[in-house]
């Protein structure tokens, strides 16, 4: 018999994309036409040279622990990265490789957030953002921001939620759920004020090379050309550029300091990055880089026909999201009507209607903070996004 559970353990909630997924795939094993709107990852397999570069290296024995912080060639090639890519010039030491970003970000919120610290989270962020500070004991506090501007902060309410307390600011751009791209002059605003009050800056640069009409700039790079002189901790990922999101490999980059604190929590947690998973992470960053971009030419054109899809049902409103793979509509016109007989109250009761009546797996947005709104995933055949919305049209019609 359990004695108890943590206090700890009772305060976070589950991560609904990750519920969502397991429906989908217990839906399907029992034999269910499920179409899939809520994966939060490419449907691409991995490039065959990432793949090939992980089978050299079992082959060469690299199959044992490595440095808590990753080893030194991927730590190389991440700086290396940081120069070409982002024009930031970086040593191996403000590095630190983890097992995904998902533990980057779990890691920085360790290392710079404890009791009685606030940390600012705009809304609608990724459902793990506030279970991250809640797990340093800390308050996540949130801040509103604009849908008409590509859910750019509100900076009168951004303004007005700083407090002695604030420690820190959790930065998504492009965004997950909403597919936001926020423009140079928002993040360069944003970082303004947190230099201007001592904010530390966790920056999830997650989605940063899935931008598709605009050129995005990461926010460390502003900070540097603007000499805002702002704390931030970049945090990447491999998971989502080259459709490696099994692969478990994430990386962090800041002050030195500050990714030593990390290293220290990873070090008694995880000990270090999959060895395998970070060789091949060195072909990914080093080595051909056209599939990545020919998997974001198949993410545009899957975008452009889930929009105008979504934007063609009754009462639906959906913006043209410029990142990520990910469209964010609003079904705000339903909630209080009955559809099938079920009284929609919120995103959830939606999300579960479309599964349970037309077999469509979809996120609701107030796991994300925006009731009213779901998330669909363009992470998914052309095909199924046509039958999809098809069978949410004739659910909403009929």
């Amino acid at each position: 018999m359990i004695n108890r559970l943590s206090d700890r353990s009772k305060k976070i909630k589950p991560s609904f994309t990750l519920e969502m997924t397991s429906k989908a795939a217990k839906l399907r094993s029992q034999g269910v036409d499920v179409i899939n709107f809520s994966a939060g990852q490419p449907d691409f397999n991995t490039p065959k040279n990432i793949i090939n570069a992980a089978k050299k290296a079992m082959d060469s024995g690299l199959t044992k622990y490595t440095s808590g912080s990753g080893i030194f060639e991927l730590r190389e090639a991440i700086c290396n990265k940081l120069a070409n890519e982002n024009c930031i010039s970086a040593n191996t030491n403000q590095v630190l490789v983890s097992n995904g970003e998902k533990q980057s970000l779990y890691l920085a919120c360790q290392a710079l957030f404890q009791q009685n610290d606030e940390v600012l989270i705009f809304t609608p962020y990724w459902v793990s953002f506030p279970e991250f500070v809640i797990l340093a004991d800390a308050t996540p506090i949130f801040v509103k921001t604009k849908i008409d501007k590509n859910f750019e902060p509100d900076f009168d309410d951004l303004k007005s939620k700083i407090t002695s307390k604030t420690k820190g600011m959790i930065i998504n751009t492009p965004s997950n759920p909403t597919g936001g791209v926020w423009s140079r002059e928002a993040i360069e605003k944003s970082l303004k004020i947190a230099s201007k009050n001592n904010i530390t800056v966790i920056s999830d640069e997650c989605y940063e090379r899935l931008v598709f009409n605009s050129h995005h700039e990461i926010s460390e790079k502003i900070n540097l050309e603007e000499k805002i002189n702002a704390q931030i901790l970049t945090c990447m990922s491999m998971s989502k550029t080259y459709a490696m999101t099994g692969w478990r490999i994430g990386y962090t980059y800041g002050n030195e300091e500050i990714v030593s604190a990390m290293s220290k929590i990873q070090g008694q947690s995880t000990s270090c990055a999959n060895s395998i998973a970070q060789a091949a992470s060195i072909e990914a960053l080093s080595g051909d880089q056209s599939k990545v971009e020919v998997m974001k030419g198949q993410f545009k054109k899957r975008r452009d026909l889930m929009v105008n899809l979504l934007n063609s049902l009754p009462d639906v409103s959906c913006k043209i999201p410029g990142g990520a793979f990910y469209a964010f509509p609003s079904f705000e016109k339903y909630l209080g009507k009955k559809i099938k007989n079920i009284t929609i109250n919120n995103s959830f009761d939606l999300s579960d209607l479309f599964l349970s009546k037309a077999n469509i797996a979809t996120v609701p947005g107030d796991g994300f903070g925006a009731s009213g709104f779901v998330r669909f995933s363009f992470a998914t055949s052309e095909k199924d996004i046509v039958e999809g919305l098809s069978r949410i049209k004739d659910l909403l019609i009929n």
